[in-house]
């Protein structure tokens, strides 16, 4: 993880709608930056809709969600419509971004070791600094804990 206090790593990442999104457009805005390993399964599912229902609160307290994961545009744009997400999902197929927020770690699934996105949530004040980072995030427990952090 990215230490507190540091200036956020700026991006250029297409989103959803292949868009080509920068952290810097969002400057002057709180930023709920959510790391998450891949599109409709379980899990990114419960906090994608997490994040989807509170978005109104999020709003109100001058906060944008961006979700981050591999998966590519397309996929993006299908997990966008079938839960109809209201917030913006990035695409960073290679990996750049996952890299230099420190989320791509080696993990471990019934004893195979690879590689892969651990969840995680940084929030970013409006000046992109990072004031809160949180590691191994629960996906149900995330959207409600970042919205008590603001």
């Amino acid at each position: 993880m990215l230490e507190i206090g540091t200036k956020a790593p700026d991006f250029e990442l297409k989103d959803q709608n292949g868009v080509t999104r920068t952290l810097k457009e969002f400057k002057g805005q709180k930023i709920i930056l959510y790391f998450y390993p891949k599109d409709m399964t379980s899990g990114c599912t419960k906090q994608a809709c997490g994040f989807a229902e509170l978005y109104p609160q999020f709003r109100e307290k001058d906060a944008v969600v961006l979700g981050v994961s591999k998966d590519s545009v397309a996929s993006h744009k299908k997990f966008e419509e079938k839960y109809g997400l209201p917030f913006t999902l990035l695409s960073d197929e290679g990996l750049e971004v996952i890299q230099a927020y420190d989320v791509w770690k080696e993990k471990t699934n019934y004893g195979k070791k690879y590689m892969g996105i651990v969840r995680s949530t940084y929030l970013i004040d409006e000046k992109g600094i990072i004031v809160k980072a949180l590691s191994n995030v629960k996906a149900a427990d995330n959207p409600a804990q970042m919205l008590d952090q603001l």
